[in-house]
């Protein structure tokens, strides 16, 4: 299991907050006031990580790029010269369809890169590497659904990257040579403006098209103040972005 996941899963939430109910209750009895204020802090990172209305306002900090009007999407082939499509990972062995598939997000993303390429008329790239080594790429994978589930054929696959900067120069190699440069990013509102950087960097013009947004009023019950098992995995999405998109400044610039 490679260090990277361990270290990124264990020093995010909710691993560290679960990490600090644990050293909470190894202290109680030998540092009983350092025990409470770690047992506090633990539990109610949980609670605000559990709350829709907290997941909402995170998001609209992190969601910076607004969304595509429906107006713009047969006018893009003039503003660029091709769609990419940013992985997300892939679902393992699903006995229904008998091999892997793109993850829910993922098929988010190919749904709207699809209405997008049939609306333009761009071509489009699938950017995904190998997860852990085993074929087939999420590249692979996503010109696959593309093509039976929305009828859209790729003309390329970026087949290497494993981060968002590796999406971003990997396919730099790939159509920078064919002269294109300007391209419409297709990912999560959450995700794009790491991945439109990143692009950028790379030497793109981008037309960011961002799509499944958490900063929207989903109108839940008592304004979002009850607890939700989702919004944890939501909120855990947006911490894993919010670190990225620092890091990544540090560690490219």
């Amino acid at each position: 299991m490679p260090i990277r996941y361990v270290v990124k899963h264990l020093l995010l939430p909710p691993g560290l907050f679960l990490l600090l109910l644990a050293f909470a209750w190894w202290l109680k009895d030998v540092r009983p006031r350092l025990a409470c204020v770690l047992f506090a802090t633990g539990l109610g990172g949980l609670w605000l990580m559990s709350l829709p209305v907290v997941v909402q306002w995170a998001a609209r900090v992190v969601e910076r790029e607004p969304a595509l009007v429906l107006s713009e999407w047969s006018t893009l082939a003039a503003r660029a010269d091709a769609i990419v499509v940013l992985g997300s990972g892939r679902e393992r062995g699903d006995p229904a369809w008998g091999r892997d598939q793109p993850t829910l997000i993922g098929l988010e993303r190919l749904r709207y890169a699809a209405r997008l390429a049939k609306a333009s008329g761009l071509p489009v790239l699938t950017a995904g590497g190998l997860e852990d080594g085993s074929p087939p790429s999420e590249a692979q994978l996503m010109a696959d659904s593309l093509c039976d589930d929305f009828g859209v054929s790729v003309r390329w696959k970026e087949e290497q990257s494993r981060t968002t900067w590796e999406n971003a120069h990997m396919t730099a190699g790939i159509l920078l040579p064919q002269g294109i440069r300007r391209v419409v990013v297709v990912t999560q509102a959450w995700h794009m403006p790491r991945s439109v950087w990143s692009f950028e960097q790379a030497g793109f013009e981008v037309v960011a098209a961002p799509v499944g947004f958490l900063s929207a009023d989903d109108a839940r019950p008592l304004g979002g103040w009850m607890p939700e098992y989702s919004a944890i995995w939501q909120s855990g999405l947006l911490l894993n972005e919010a670190v990225g998109q620092v890091a990544y400044r540090f560690i490219y610039q």
